[in-house]
């Protein structure tokens, strides 16, 4: 029996059991992508019903280690809030039935992620409508969602420190060859800490254009991808969204979708917080840094053999090449101050 044999059966057992009816899988396609989690699109029939399905499961390696618990708690509350997500489902974290745990969500039919299938027509809707969702998300309230159940508390005055702790550590355990950039960054990030946050907030963490699902008539039906979900300071999502990084096919696009000064207001109108200038730089800085980290940890993955999908080594050598080039743009104005004789 194949793997995908297995889990056809497995989570065809499973869902009779959950749903006190025979229920068949009919079929099951992976969704390509995707290094965080092993995505499969899921057709299931009980009786003369028939519905779409997405289960989500961690894969043998991936860019980045998150709790599923946490991941899948932040798209309950998401839901709960209003705001577009898939519908969850279930967590299963009973083992006996798929050999991992597994979550569960109602597929978003008739939707594409791809930044490359941005309508030309709406991208600019779809990009207010993007950043309109991130400062909603800034707006909700994670201790009135409960989510301190399961995710670290924190503070405004040492979130930012703390992400710098965890991402740092990601960089030192993972690094296979000195990144002199990235620890630069880090030296200076250490000295140059941001004000305490305006508000704790839940933060998506990977908030950007391949990260949600859109209609070709400029629609977005649901964000993707909450598995790096905690508590912090909202301007390190917006910090994230408007890295060059996505906007590598047009730079003065953010996310290849709005210019960048009119992403930020759409955001601060439907947040109802201001962009400190000052936080907001330490922000861009630490994004990019994160954005290393992940990509340090993909590169030692598929150095060590822990894990052989393209991805992985794809993302260790272009997108650490491309993030240090960003760290580096970033950083020479504020060691130029530093250091005059640089601009020499």
């Amino acid at each position: 029996m194949t793997t995908q044999d297995a889990l056809q059966s497995g989570l065809g057992r499973y869902l009779s059991e959950k749903w006190r009816t025979p229920v068949a899988i009919e079929a099951m396609a992976r969704i390509p992508g995707g290094a965080s989690r092993q995505t499969w699109k899921v057709t299931a029939r009980r009786g003369d019903a028939r519905e779409g399905l997405i289960i989500r499961l961690d894969p043998a390696s991936s860019l980045i280690d998150t709790d599923r618990r946490t991941e899948y708690r932040a798209i309950e509350a998401a839901f709960k809030s209003g705001l577009p997500v898939p519908e969850p489902l279930v967590l299963e974290e009973d083992l006996s039935w798929l050999g991992q745990s597994f979550s569960l969500t109602r597929e978003v039919p008739g939707c594409d992620a791809s930044a490359d299938k941005f309508p030309d027509a709406h991208r600019a809707a779809i990009g207010r409508r993007k950043w309109q969702i991130l400062g909603e998300i800034a707006r909700l309230d994670p201790i009135a969602l409960d989510l301190t159940s399961t995710m670290p508390a924190t503070t405004r005055e040492t979130c930012a420190m703390e992400q710098l702790d965890y991402w740092a550590g990601v960089i030192e355990a993972d690094e296979i060859h000195p990144n002199p950039v990235a620890h630069a960054t880090i030296r200076w990030l250490r000295r140059n800490a941001p004000p305490p946050a305006q508000k704790l907030s839940l933060v998506h963490g990977d908030f950007r254009s391949g990260n949600f699902l859109f209609t070709q008539e400029g629609a977005i039906k649901a964000i993707l991808d909450w598995e790096m979900a905690h508590i912090g300071d909202p301007l390190e999502d917006l910090a994230w969204s408007l890295d060059p990084l996505w906007s590598w096919a047009n730079p003065a696009l953010a996310g290849m979708l709005l210019p960048h000064d009119e992403a930020i207001r759409c955001w601060e109108d439907a947040s109802g917080l201001r962009v400190d200038p000052q936080a907001f730089r330490w922000w861009q800085i630490f994004a990019s840094l994160k954005g290393i980290a992940i990509w340090i940890s993909s590169s030692e993955d598929f150095h060590a053999g822990a894990a052989k999908e393209p991805i992985l080594a794809v993302a260790g050598w272009l997108m650490t090449d491309r993030q240090q080039q960003i760290l580096i743009d970033r950083l020479a104005p504020h060691l130029h101050t530093r250091f005059p004789e640089a601009r020499s």
